[in-house]
């Protein structure tokens, strides 16, 4: 198969430009070159083609009939050329930056970021993780998975993605034989989260027993683990922790959940409509969670 046999773009560029502005000296100023730059790949084109291209007249130039076909022609095919150009460059991924809470980076992103990769092969995400909310503001990021109680707020635009209601959980092993007696046993605590054991008590009706003493951990995630280990009972949030409980890894201790008002939300700045990545990522998140959610989350009832 021959290849295509194609003038020089340069000189194609350079008649294209003369001809729009019927004028040597105005496209060499857009073309960035010197007017006899611009006059010598005319007239290579012009021998290439075996035809004049311009009357040059006192007035500036007319293109021939030749050239004026000539002119629409190659227009045409360079629009087309700087659009295929933009698109691709439109379509290129442009890596987000995600600021997540830790816990939800374990439990939920990170299963999934693989399957999000064969679902948006042009979004690539960055994911900058913290248990300190402190630091997950939108500004710093393109967008943040938080918790929220998911009202809207001026300048942000935020989607709900699973809501937050807590229940104790601890090794399979230690409620072999029914509810674990909460007055006994090793209370796990996690430290951004001081108040979910007094809550989640009070709530069950224990007010009797202390929230205070037992272990603490810098994150939710190792609570969680060292309640794995046995170590003694921990708070965990329902839709994070549920697969956890599915698999046999951890195990209810206390079948009370305690509802919440808060969410885990996606929220960044309100951004231009020329943002196809956070948009994408953000409809991707939205739907896994809401599947998650119907696979069987509790909804949460504002206490």
């Amino acid at each position: 198969m021959s290849g295509r046999s194609l003038p020089p773009l340069s000189a194609v560029r350079a008649f294209e430009a003369a001809a729009r502005h019927r004028s040597m000296t105005r496209a060499a100023d857009e073309l960035g070159v010197t007017p006899g730059a611009v006059s010598r790949q005319v007239r290579e084109l012009e021998a290439r083609m075996e035809a004049a291209l311009f009357v040059r007249r006192a007035t500036g130039l007319e293109p021939t009939e030749a050239g004026a076909a000539l002119a629409a022609e190659l227009g045409e095919a360079l629009d087309q050329i700087a659009g295929a150009a933009r698109g691709v460059r439109l379509r290129r991924a442009r890596r987000l930056s995600v600021g997540v809470y830790g816990f939800f980076a374990s439990r939920f992103l990170m299963p999934r970021l693989a399957g999000m990769r064969d679902s948006l092969p042009d979004v690539a995400v960055d994911i900058h993780t913290s248990a300190n909310p402190l630091e997950l503001t939108p500004a710093r990021y393109d967008a943040v998975i938080a918790v929220s109680d998911g009202a809207p707020r001026s300048g942000l635009v935020t989607r709900r993605l699973l809501p937050i209601a807590t229940l104790p959980v601890c090794a399979p092993a230690l409620v072999e034989h029914g509810p674990a007696d909460f007055a006994a046993a090793d209370l796990l605590h996690a430290r951004p989260r001081p108040e979910d054991w007094r809550r989640w008590l009070d709530h069950a009706g224990l007010r009797s027993v202390s929230a205070e003493g037992g272990s603490s951990f810098e994150s939710a995630g190792l609570a969680m683990e060292a309640a794995a280990r046995g170590l003694g009972i921990a708070i965990g949030i329902e839709a994070l922790v549920r697969p956890e409980i599915e698999r046999g890894v951890l195990a209810a201790a206390h079948p009370r959940i305690r509802p919440t008002k808060r969410w885990f939300v996606l929220q960044h700045l309100r951004r231009p409509s020329d943002a196809p990545e956070l948009a994408a990522f953000a409809d991707w998140l939205a739907a896994e969670a809401d599947a998650m959610t119907r696979a069987g989350a509790p909804a949460s009832v504002p206490l």
